[in-house]
């Protein structure tokens, strides 16, 4: 299989150098590929995945190897983050907390908490939204999760995924950059709305930090 793209982004580079990983270990290299992308988010899974399915189009492999591979770079990859979340561990995000302005070590006990509570459905679903699909690995591994039953929802929710963009590459051929321009728009909308979380977390303790500064100046000016 040659290289498909030719307009010189790093996009295309990135979908030509999936290609030639796939075309000198066939299917595995489509595994490592995805396995990459769990480590480094900025790689979309959008452009490795269509072109996994584009192979098993040309003969290269089947489509059955295409999802089993690449499920398995997924699982691979969510699990070395995993590991690195289970040695950050509660103990010391909770002191990194303390040092960080803005933060408190009581927002870990309240993301712990929470995770405790819908953490399987938080990986399950996560695997499908871009960029939190790689860091919902995280914590799980600091709340500890089953190992296996974080591997099994990774993989249910990593093989629904891969299963639409190998399928888009699959069936629509030389035209998988089509399903691409949609998963890039859900791509925006995930950044914005994380952007814009970020803004009001920062607002409302800054605010809170110069409520909590003025109460105690009035203090120190009252009578005793």
């Amino acid at each position: 299989m040659t290289a498909v793209t030719t307009d010189g982004s790093w996009l295309s580079a990135l979908a030509d150098w999936a290609v030639s990983l796939m075309d000198v270990i066939g299917p595995a290299g489509a595994g490592i590929a995805i396995a990459m992308e769990n480590l480094f988010p900025p790689l979309p899974s959008e452009v490795i995945l269509p072109m996994a399915g584009l192979a098993a189009s040309r003969g290269s492999f089947s489509l059955a190897e295409a999802l089993v591979w690449t499920t398995a770079g997924s699982v691979v990859g969510a699990l070395l983050l995993y590991g690195l979340g289970a040695w950050l561990g509660v103990v010391r995000l909770r002191a990194i907390a303390a040092k960080v302005p803005l933060l408190h070590p009581e927002d870990i006990d309240r993301t712990v908490a929470w995770f405790e509570r819908h953490g399987g459905k938080a990986v399950f679903f996560g695997r499908m939204i871009p960029i939190f699909r790689s860091l919902i690995s995280i914590p799980a591994g600091i709340t500890r999760m089953p190992v296996w039953r974080f591997a099994l929802l990774t993989a249910a929710g990593s093989l629904l995924w891969n299963a639409i963009f190998v399928g888009s590459g699959f069936f629509l051929g030389e035209s998988w950059h089509l399903v691409e321009r949609y998963a890039e728009i859900l791509q925006y909308v995930v950044i914005a709305v994380a952007a814009g979380a970020a803004v009001w977390f920062i607002a409302v303790r800054v605010r809170a930090l110069l409520a909590n500064r003025g109460s105690r100046g009035r203090s120190t000016l009252e009578p005793d």
